[in-house]
């Protein structure tokens, strides 16, 4: 794990890496140094330091270049500080702000409701009986949108998983190759079904299924994994690796199966 948030030192390492891949190879250590709010000798220290670590390499003089390693460095740094903004803007001000829920009976605004999630939605119920609560800003009928706010607790939420399906591609039998019932069975009790590529899309109709979506599939499936469904993946088998990439970086329970 790369925490560029740690402390100053890691942030502006981060900081002129990130300036030497925008400007490579042509690099103005003064024009960094401007922009990063150090001195240029600081900035020479730093770039010093990113060659002798394996993620820069210099081409002569003031001529640097990003290596692999350090553009996998920079895509984990970045990684962190997306994951730590969201908690910012999710779970610290999102806390702080109103949100929507679905009413489950009547509510007035000012009221103190029960969060729940059902089916990956929020929901508001009169009382305080439950782990999380709020209170409504607005007045709602049962099974419409009620504002909520001033958020407590946290809400009772059992993970989700996701089941990818690997099917072949076309040149390599394609849906014809596949074991149907399998992939029947394995949708039948998922919460949400989808699908990445014709030959899975295919797959699911040969079993009257239709796919919620056929886009984002990995973005799609890891929230809602994280709202707690049960979500059954098909993809074609050159699909897969772009699902799980996504799944394995949002930490989300995933197994892959043959269909």
């Amino acid at each position: 794990m790369v925490d560029v948030l740690d402390n100053k030192r890691a942030a502006t390492r981060f900081r002129i890496l990130v300036e030497i891949a925008e400007r490579q190879p042509a690099v103005s250590q003064g024009e960094i140094a401007d922009k990063v709010g150090v001195t240029s000798q600081a900035v020479s220290e730093y770039i010093r330091a990113l060659v002798d670590d394996g993620l820069v390499e210099k081409e002569g003089r003031s001529r640097y270049r990003v290596t692999k390693e350090g553009v996998d460095w920079l895509l984990q740094a970045a990684d962190d500080v997306r994951r730590f903004a969201d908690h910012v803007t999710g779970d610290v001000l999102g806390a702080m702000g109103e949100d929507t829920a679905i009413a489950t009976a009547d509510l007035t605004e000012g009221e103190s409701v029960s969060l729940t999630v059902e089916d990956g939605l929020l929901h508001a119920s009169p009382g305080t009986e439950g782990s999380a609560t709020g209170v409504a800003t607005t007045d709602a009928e049962a099974g419409t949108d009620v504002g909520v706010t001033s958020f407590e607790g946290v809400i009772d939420l059992e993970p989700g998983s996701v089941t990818v399906w690997q099917v072949p591609v076309v040149r390599a039998g394609g849906s014809r190759a596949v074991d149907t019932a399998a992939i029947e069975e394995g949708c039948a009790d998922a919460d949400l079904v989808l699908a990445a590529g014709i030959e899975a899309v295919v797959t699911l109709r040969d079993v009257d299924r239709e796919p919620s979506t056929t886009f984002a599939v990995g973005e799609v499936a890891t929230d809602a994994a994280e709202h707690g469904l049960e979500v059954a993946v098909v993809a074609t088998t050159d699909a897969v690796g772009r699902i799980t990439d996504t799944l394995r970086d949002a930490d989300v329970t995933y197994e892959v199966l043959e269909g």
